[in-house]
């Protein structure tokens, strides 16, 4: 038998109570964001309505303390520098939990 272990990461400001997190939704929109340069583009990519996408972004920024997302109207969107830091150091620090998970796993089911 193999066992397999799988962690999903969520972030939030931990000093105030918020709805939402940061992670691997906000992500996806925020990576289709880079693609498409459109929210609205990444949401429907993903199945999922603007209105929602909106929401998921703003519950992210308010628990980072920073702006994701620049909306440039007809335009579309674009990440800010620190939308970039975010998406990266969220799958850095993905990457690393999977790699420790399948370790342990290994080690302890084994």
């Amino acid at each position: 038998m193999s066992v397999v272990a799988s962690a999903r990461i969520t972030l939030k400001n931990s000093e105030l109570d918020l709805p939402g997190a940061f992670g691997l939704g906000c992500v996806q929109l925020l990576e289709g964001v880079a693609t498409e340069h459109s929210l609205n583009g990444a949401a429907k990519r993903l199945g999922m309505a603007y209105s929602k996408a909106w929401r998921i972004v703003r519950e992210a920024e308010a628990h980072l303390g920073c702006v994701l997302l620049l909306r440039d109207g007809a335009r579309g969107s674009t990440l800010t520098p620190e939308g970039e830091r975010a998406v990266a150091a969220y799958r850095t620090l993905q990457a690393e939990v999977n790699e420790l998970l399948a370790q342990r796993s290994d080690e302890l089911f084994s």
